[in-house]
C-alpha cells in the first residue's frame, strides 16, 4: 500500500510542509513553519550504512504542543536499492506500534511512515545529542555499570512482551515476525547469503578468521537456522535483534539506552544479551564477567516480572549457541567500508573469540 507521503532521500526534501504531515500522526495540532538543515548523512553526501540521517533545527507554529524540541534527526531510506525496504518497514512499525507503549531509554519518537511502493521511509526522532549522549563502538571502553545499564533496559523489554500471544499470529505484533519467518528473516537468511559469501571470498581477514573457525560460509548459514529452529521451541519475546554495542547509546550518568530497532522481531532474550556483553567488553574483561553479567540481568527479568524464567545454566548455554548469528549474521554481513576497517575487525575478532571459548559449533552440534 503507498503512503500518502513521499519520504525523503536527501536533505533539501526535507520541508516544513513535509515535516508538518509526517508528525501530524504522532502529534495531533502540530505546525512546523521553518526547517534549518544542520548536517545530513545522506546517500550521495556520505556513505551510509542501511539508512540515512538528517539533523534539523526546526520551528513550531501557534498552537503547536509547547514541549516538542527545536532540533530533531530525520531517519532517511539510502534512495539507491529496494533492497533494505523490511527493515525500514520494521523500524517504522516499532516505532508507531510498540515505542509509544515503552517506559524504555530509547529515543522518542514524533513520526514515522513507510511506502511500500517506493521502498522509501522517515522517523523523525528527538537528537539524544542534547541530552548529552554518547555512542560508543568496540573502539570505546565500557564500564560494567553501563553494561549492566543497557541489560537493564533490555530485561524492561523483554520481560513487557515475555511469551506475549500478541507476537504470535493474530497478534496485533505479530508484524514483527521471527528469526525464521517474515520478511526480514528472509532478507537476512537467504538475500544476504551470496553477500556474506562474497565477504568471505573478497575479504581477507574475514575468510582467514571462518578459517581459524575450521569453518565456511555453508556451515556458519546451517547452524544459524539449526539455532533459530531451536529457539523456537524456547520462551519468546520482543527483541531488540541487532544488540551490538554499537547500536546503544550511554548518557552523562553512564547510564545506556537501545538504539536502532530495523531488526526487532519475535526471539529469544539471549540474542540480545549474547551480542551485546560480547561486542561491549574487551576479550579479557568479557571472560572473566560474562557469568555474573548474565546473572545480573536474569535477577533484572525477575523483578520485571517474569517469575518463570529460565536458570542460568540454560540461559548461559543458549548465551554460547547465540554467537553463531553473530558471528555470520552480525558481521559477516557488513562491508568495511560501513563502519571502516578497526571497528570491522574488532567486532569479528571478539565475537569469533568468544564463538571458540564458548565451543559454539560444538552447542550448535547438539541440537542440529
Amino acid at each position: 500500500m503507498a503512503d500518502p507521503l513521499a519520504h525523503p532521500t536527501s536533505a533539501a526534501d526535507i520541508t516544513p510542509a513535509y515535516l508538518t504531515r509526517l508528525m501530524a500522526q504522532a502529534v495531533p495540532g502540530v505546525t512546523v513553519t521553518h526547517v534549518d538543515m544542520v548536517e545530513a548523512k545522506t546517500y550521495g553526501e556520505q556513505f551510509v550504512s542501511t539508512a540515512g540521517r538528517v539533523i534539523v533545527n526546526v520551528r513550531y507554529g501557534p498552537g503547536s504542543p509547547a514541549d516538542l524540541p527545536t532540533r530533531l534527526v530525520v531517519k532517511v531510506a539510502r534512495g539507491v536499492d529496494k533492497i533494505l525496504a523490511p527493515f525500514y518497514e520494521n523500524e517504522v512499525n516499532f516505532y508507531n506500534r510498540v515505542r509509544p507503549e515503552l517506559d524504555l531509554e530509547t529515543p522518542r519518537s514524533f513520526g514515522a511512515g513507510f511506502d511500500a511502493v517506493s521502498s522509501d521511509f522517515a522517523i523523525v526522532l528527538e537528537d539524544l545529542t542534547l541530552r548529552g549522549a554518547t555512542f560508543p563502538s568496540v573502539l570505546s571502553p565500557v564500564t560494567l555499570d553501563t553494561v549492566r545499564s543497557i541489560l537493564s533496559q533490555q530485561a524492561k523489554l523483554h520481560a513487557r512482551f515475555w511469551e506475549s500471544p500478541r507476537l504470535r499470529p493474530g497478534g496485533d505484533l505479530a508484524w514483527a515476525g521471527s528469526h525464521v519467518e517474515g520478511k526480514v528473516a528472509e532478507l537476512m537468511m537467504v538475500g544476504a547469503e551470496p553477500l556474506i559469501q562474497h565477504e568471505i571470498d573478497t575479504v581477507s581477514f574475514k575468510r582467514e578468521m571462518v578459517q581459524r573457525l575450521r569453518t565456511t560460509g555453508p556451515a556458519l548459514r546451517n547452524g544459524t537456522l539449526a539455532l533459530h529452529r531451536h529457539q523456537q521451541s524456547l520462551p519468546q519475546t520482543l527483541v531488540e535483534g541487532d544488540m551490538h554495542i554499537g547500536n546503544s547509546y550511554i548518557l552523562p550518568d553512564g547510564s545506556g539506552g537501545l538504539l536502532d530497532w530495523q531488526l526487532t522481531c519475535r526471539g529469544h532474550h539471549m540474542h540480545d544479551v549474547s551480542y551485546l556483553v560480547t561486542t561491549a567488553l574487551s576479550v579479557e574483561d568479557r571472560r572473566a564477567h560474562e557469568q555474573d553479567l548474565v546473572r545480573f540481568y536474569l535477577d533484572r527479568l525477575a523483578v520485571e516480572g517474569v517469575t518463570d524464567g529460565p536458570s542460568f545454566e540454560d540461559s548461559f548455554t543458549e548465551f554460547g549457541r547465540c554467537l553463531m548469528w553473530a558471528v555470520y549474521i552480525g558481521w559477516l554481513t557488513t562491508p568495511v567500508v560501513n563502519y571502516g576497517w578497526e571497528i570491522n575487525v574488532m567486532n569479528h575478532f571478539r565475537l569469533t573469540t568468544a564463538f571458540e571459548d564458548h565451543d559454539t559449533a560444538g552447542l550448535i552440534g547438539q541440537i542440529a
